[in-house]
């Protein structure tokens, strides 16, 4: 019986996933329907992303075009890759490496936008000067009501910016010590022992995630008013969909792959099958968010009234705190 059980088990199950030639070689009408489709969707997504470059740099002032591109480009750049991962299932490693890598950036971007919609540095402190920042906000204090209020000062928005940016910096560096690991031998994602270098490395960039949302949370709660006629709300949205569906999706997906929930379908290993599940599901959301950020971003950018020196006006408009609360 167990000779039988053992012939049962088809080799690819535990196998690396296929070459690139062997899907294409495999693929029924259904596959072939279903990867043209997806590959379609991707490069909408990145037509559309380039047409609104265009534009950007044609409709938009020179401090903010850099900005709002890393911005724009974070759910087709996210699609693109993996629509690359969904053919050649063997870079899948790296094309989500180089994804967290674009998004760790469009975090640090999206913080700099929100400034910049309010005019720069110096608008947003002449702006926001006489007021104090909640930081009891998610993801890391959103529980913790006693947190004091913070004034607003050029050290409390440099540690703003330095919070999002060292994740920025910080996953690059991880992502190039993970790919030398793996020529080493070292990492492997499926390896979860105390031994094995990805146990470490994952849970430690998910804590500098943690770190790196916790500014832009508290910048977006104190400008979300003042931004509400340039679309702030959905965008910030878009921003937290992107980063849920990249990072919570994925996991729980992967998760259920290395546990067998997901099973194996020759020449899929389960986990090869997960990936490939990710990916698939990752390029039709992409698309969905590249239209609906397109929608969003395509508008004239002229700058907002000068209205500090209304202090009912600012009041009406800041997400602020007297000094005696």
């Amino acid at each position: 019986m167990n000779n039988g059980s053992n012939r049962s088990v088809d080799p690819s199950c535990t196998d690396r996933p296929p070459p690139a030639m062997d899907i294409i070689l495999k693929l029924d009408l259904f596959g072939i329907i279903l990867y043209s489709i997806l590959t379609f969707m991707a490069t909408m997504s990145m037509l559309v992303f380039i047409e609104e470059c265009v534009y950007i740099y044609r409709k938009v002032p020179a401090r903010k075009k850099t900005i709002l591109i890393w911005v724009n480009g974070a759910a087709p750049v996210i699609g693109s890759l993996s629509c690359l991962a969904l053919w050649i299932p063997r870079a899948t490693m790296f094309t989500d490496m180089f994804s967290a890598c674009y998004f760790a950036i469009v975090v640090f971007k999206f913080l700099i936008m929100m400034l910049e919609e309010v005019g720069g540095d110096e608008a947003f402190l002449r702006r926001a000067g006489k007021h104090k920042l909640k930081i009891s906000t998610g993801p890391c204090c959103c529980c913790c009501c006693c947190l004091p209020h913070v004034d607003i000062t050029r050290r409390t928005l440099f540690l703003l910016k330095l919070g999002s940016f060292q994740f920025a910096l910080l996953k690059i560096v991880f992502t190039i010590l993970s790919i030398v690991l793996w020529t080493n031998g070292s990492f492997n994602l499926t390896d979860l022992s105390i031994k094995g270098a990805a146990i470490w490395i994952n849970p430690f960039v998910g804590v500098l995630t943690i770190i790196a949302l916790w500014p832009v949370a508290i910048t977006f709660m104190h400008l979300k008013t003042t931004l509400r006629t340039l679309r702030i709300v959905p965008k910030y949205a878009m921003y937290q969909l992107v980063l849920i569906l990249t990072q919570l999706q994925a996991a729980i997906i992967n998760i259920l792959a290395l546990n067998g929930t997901i099973a194996c379908a020759p020449p899929f290993s389960s986990v090869a099958r997960g990936y490939m599940m990710s990916q698939q599901l990752m390029i039709l959301e992409m698309f969905i968010i590249t239209l609906v950020t397109r929608l969003l971003y395509r508008r004239q950018y002229s700058p907002l009234p000068a209205d500090e020196e209304d202090p009912k006006d600012e009041n009406a408009k800041m997400v602020a705190l007297s000094d005696s609360s």
